[in-house]
């Protein structure tokens, strides 16, 4: 595009200020500038997701269902055990900031012990299950992260399974909503936040190459995908149970929740936006909403707690593209480095003075057209990491006891006893979720460690 076709439709679109500076450029921060603005989306709408105000209601009877069926619950791992033995299952990590790097181990592990549990019960070669890993970074933080994965040999996986992509950014704009400019040669530009993962999910994987996440998995037929959030030391990464549950649900897209633990806490719920599954947030639900129960079973009618743990068919995050222009932005306002229009120079705010455009993962529910939700038990499953040490909540201290505690249950669950105060943590290629710890039933455990292996936790009799 000529620069002054650029430069007509940013004028047309309000946004002509953004060329303030260019006459001083040097050719080079020219090119920066108009590269940058070309991949701008400068004419798109800006929605306020608060513009439109529907019922929310509930989930529906029979909407979801709990793996506190252990029946079923048996019935689903079959079923996504399979699944992953023929190859169908990949698994998708929205990494964001590199600030829980020991959680990169915990879930690699959880992988590889995946792989080796569906090769034992599926009678298959070792090393003959492959579960691809697509780890989502930011670009500022992608060359730490991967250089960790490098640094620590990736954790025991092949590294031509672990697979590096970006999520995007979106500009920043003044409270007015023109684009605010960092430099006079740079845009300001944010994160698109974790629901930005659907069109990094079309971008090249390195500058100048066809290879996207999208053409990985078709390559290597993946089905299905799991994608998480990396802050939750429980996650049970391409757990077997919620991919069969999905897939017998012949699900397009589904979500793992947790019961809320109370009224009042502060966690969105997925629940239904008009006659749309949706994730409402806390602040969207009136306190009678909050307290309101089930007359039958007396459990909150709210109760679905949203934990940003996902099923989708690949097909489904082929056909996102397809609805993407009608999903409605978040606003976050902020203070926002920028520069003065005026003067040149460069202004950091005391408070704040613009808004960050954000994605959210779950705005695609409302477009599935089989949605399915499975209840999980939180203390397996769910253990945030989202405070500094010492806050006394999802905090590193937090994590750690509930890591631990679900390690005891692992053990006392296989016929062994764990005395007071005795803390034994079991690395994730010794168990997934429990299984393969036959050996230690009638065993008492009294001295605290680390094992790797099951024949390990004999030195802690």
């Amino acid at each position: 595009m000529s620069i002054d076709t650029l430069i007509q439709r940013y004028e047309a679109a309000g946004q002509g200020h953004l060329f303030k500076f260019w006459s001083k450029l040097t050719e080079s921060q020219q090119v920066e500038l108009k590269a940058q603005l070309e991949a701008v989306a400068s004419e798109a709408e800006i929605l306020d997701p608060t513009a439109q105000i529907q019922t929310i209601q509930p989930l529906p009877k029979g909407a979801s269902e709990s793996v506190t069926d252990k029946t079923k619950a048996k019935e689903w791992r079959k079923i996504g055990l399979e699944a992953i033995g023929r190859g169908e299952v990949g698994v998708l990590l929205m990494a964001g900031l590199p600030s829980h790097k020991s959680l990169f181990q915990y879930q690699a592990e959880r992988i590889a012990r995946l792989q080796t549990v569906a090769e034992l019960e599926g009678s298959k070669p070792a090393g003959s299950i492959i579960v691809p890993w697509y780890v989502m970074t930011s670009g500022p933080t992608r060359r730490d992260t991967e250089e960790f994965f490098k640094k620590n040999a990736y954790f025991g996986l092949n590294p031509q399974n672990v697979i590096f992509f970006e999520q995007g950014t979106l500009p920043c704009l003044t409270m007015e909503g023109k684009v605010l400019l960092e430099t006079p040669s740079k845009v300001a530009v944010a994160p698109d936040g974790n629901g930005g993962v659907y069109a990094a999910t079309r971008s090249p994987l390195s500058p100048g190459k066809p290879d996207t996440v999208l053409s990985d998995l078709a390559k290597r037929k993946i089905l299905y995908v799991h994608a998480y959030c990396v802050d939750n030391c429980l996650v049970r990464v391409a757990d077997p149970v919620f991919l069969g549950y999905s897939i017998q649900k012949q699900a397009d897209c589904a979500a793992k929740v947790v019961p809320k633990t109370h009224p009042a806490e502060s966690v969105g719920v997925v629940a239904c936006r008009g006659d749309k599954f949706s994730v409402v947030e806390y602040s969207e639900i009136s306190k009678e909403q909050a307290e309101r129960r089930d007359s039958e079973t007396g459990e909150l009618s709210f109760r679905a707690g949203n934990i940003a743990n996902h099923f989708y068919t690949t097909s489904f995050l082929n056909r996102v593209e397809s609805f993407e222009d009608d999903l409605a932005f978040h606003i976050a306002r902020k203070k926002i480095p920028h520069v003065d229009l005026e003067t040149g120079k460069s202004v950091k705010p005391a408070k704040p003075n613009g808004m960050k455009l954000e994605m959210f993962v779950f705005d695609v529910f409302p477009h599935t057209e089989r949605f399915a939700v499975l209840e999980v038990e939180r203390n397996e499953e769910f253990s945030p990491l989202k405070n500094a040490p010492g806050t006394g909540s999802d905090d590193p201290e937090t994590s750690r006891h509930d890591l631990l505690a679900q390690h005891k249950r692992f053990l006392e669950s296989a016929g062994a006893r764990v005395k007071e105060s005795v803390e034994i943590e079991l690395s994730p290629l010794a168990s997934y979720a429990g299984e393969g710890l036959d050996a230690v039933k009638g065993k008492v455990f009294s001295k605290s460690g680390l094992v790797e292996t099951v024949e390990e936790l004999d030195a802690l009799v």
